[in-house]
This record gives C-alpha cells, sequence and structure tokens, in this order.
C-alpha cells in the first residue's frame, strides 16, 4: 500500500476531498478524523513538551527496562504529559507525569534479535513506562554498551489526522463487510483521491494519538492479528472486532537530528486499548514497527 497524507487541518482535508467525493461522502469522510498531537523538533522559542534520545529520569527505585535473555532496552523519548495540547486529543493521556519509550534496537546484538507482534516472546522488547509527577527520579545513565541517541528537543502541534481507506473504520463507514485491508469499490479508494492525498504530504513523522500513519497496512490490524495470536483469518469478523479495539498511543519515525533510523526510514509505533489507557496499565501497550 501507498502512504497518504494523514494530518493537516480540518479545512484543508475538506476542501481536498470536495474536489473527489459527493458533498454526502465528503461530509461523512471529514467525521472520521481524529485528533492528533503532532511532534517536531524544536527551534527558537517553540515550548516544548518532550525530546528523542538522550537520557532518561527514571523512579529512583526502578530499574532500567530489558529484555531478559537478550539485555537492555535503549530509551527513545521523553513526553512531558501536562505540556501536551490534551484538549486537542480524544484518548484519555494522564494530566501530568512523563510518558517513556523504550525499545531494543539491536545496538547489543547487531540487529540478530527483532521485535515483532506476532512474535509474543519479543514483546518485552519494547516498553512505555508513565512516571508521575510526584515520584522521586533521577537520570540514568545507559547500560554498557548502549549510545544514547543525541538529545533532540521537541514542540506539539494539534492538528486533525485521516487513516487509509482500508482501515477497517472507514471501510465499515463507506463498503461495510469489504475484505480487510484491500480497496474496494467507492470513491475513496479512486486512485485521483488517493494521489490527491498522496501529493498533499505523505511523510509519517512523530505523533501522540490521532490516527497512526501506517506505512504498510493499518497497524491497529498487525496489532489485532498478534493479540489473536495470528489465529483468525481476515475475513474473519472477530479480526476487525478486535482492531476497534486499538487506538495510537504514540508514533516515533526515523529522526535524521536524532539519529534514529529503524529499518528501512521505519517508524515505531505503540497502541494501546483505551480502557488500559484509562487504568494506566502501559504495561499493556502493544509495539509493532514498520518500514518501506
Amino acid at each position: 500500500m501507498i502512504a497518504l497524507m494523514t494530518h493537516g487541518s480540518r479545512d484543508a482535508f475538506r476542501a481536498l476531498a470536495s474536489q473527489h467525493l459527493s458533498p454526502q461522502e465528503t461530509e461523512k469522510w471529514i467525521g472520521l478524523l481524529r485528533p492528533g498531537v503532532r511532534l517536531e523538533v524544536a527551534a527558537g522559542m517553540d515550548d516544548v513538551v518532550g525530546r528523542l534520545g538522550g537520557l532518561p529520569a527514571l523512579p529512583i527505585a526502578s530499574q532500567w527496562p530489558a529484555w531478559e535473555g537478550h539485555g537492555p532496552l535503549s530509551f527513545i523519548a521523553s513526553i512531558d504529559c501536562a505540556r501536551l495540547p490534551k484538549a486537542s486529543l480524544d484518548i484519555d493521556l494522564p494530566e501530568a507525569g512523563t510518558l517513556l519509550f523504550f525499545y531494543f534496537d539491536g545496538q547489543l546484538d547487531d540487529g540478530e534479535a527483532l521485535v515483532l507482534a506476532e512474535d509474543r516472546a519479543s514483546w518485552a522488547g519494547a516498553r512505555v513506562l508513565h512516571v508521575a509527577a510526584d515520584e522521586k527520579v533521577a537520570e540514568r545513565e545507559a547500560p554498557a554498551g548502549l549510545e544514547p541517541y543525541p538529545a533532540v528537543q521537541l514542540t506539539a502541534r494539534a492538528q486533525m489526522t485521516a487513516t487509509e481507506p482500508w482501515h477497517p473504520r472507514v471501510r465499515d463507514a463507506f463498503a461495510p463487510g469489504a475484505p480487510l485491508g484491500n480497496r474496494y469499490d467507492h470513491p475513496v479508494c479512486a486512485q485521483d483521491f488517493l494521489d490527491a492525498l498522496w501529493e498533499f504530504g505523505g511523510e509519517a513523522g512523530h505523533q501522540i494519538g490521532g490516527h497512526a500513519h501506517s506505512v504498510q497496512n493499518p497497524v491497529e490490524i498487525e496489532v489485532a492479528e498478534a493479540v489473536l495470536d495470528g489465529e483468525v483469518p481476515w475475513h474473519d469478523p472477530r479480526l476487525s472486532e478486535e482492531t476497534d479495539n486499538w487506538v495510537l498511543l504514540a508514533q516515533f519515525d526515523s529522526e535524521d537530528t536524532a539519529d534514529m533510523m529503524w529499518g528501512d526510514a521505519g517508524v515505531l509505533y505503540w497502541l494501546i486499548r483505551p480502557q488500559d489507557l484509562a487504568e494506566r496499565r502501559f504495561e499493556r501497550a502493544m509495539f509493532t514497527w514498520q518500514c518501506g
């Protein structure tokens, strides 16, 4: 599948869609947009909401996250929940505290062990932690063998996000029962509409909430397949139902300024069930990654 434009203002999305869809179809498509927070490299007087790389501030009594049998995870990003424009989101993020993202990036074994959604044994290779605002923390040095990524400060911008026409939520709105993850006979899947979305701008970028920018098929399908142990075929409605249980928590793109490259210019994704998010059960978040 081709990567499509996934972020912009509601007015920009409506103007684009109205050139290719009927007024009724345009409004239905606009209704499927979700608010997200784009994270961009901060410059000048930008408000800083987090950073890529650097060293994490961990609770005094906690251990550096590790994958048993493989070693410690690399620190990817830190997000200050209190500084995010949470009112612009439709997911229940904590009001305060810090989200820390860790991933086994292959530094310790030259990429031999891969963290894959479909491999339960590898799930410990990616973690997200929430450190409460009142916890005593200290910045930790990276464990032996890990080279920290350069620290890059991030600023935030609230935008609307779109997803692929073959995403189950869009498919169910326009072509219920169409094959999961495939194009179907409707103008939202027409090549001219897809080309227009592509030309608008197709970079994945870093993001909190909203629709994920999937490099391949929708990441929600990958996660749903994984939690169902790959035993449910794509035509089974249980897979669509499970897909609908997951929302994007965060995605982190490859980033030159932080020396981050995930495969072939890929993206790291953390997804979570809304109920687990509301209960702050971040240990239940699921990870996957995609590249071109």
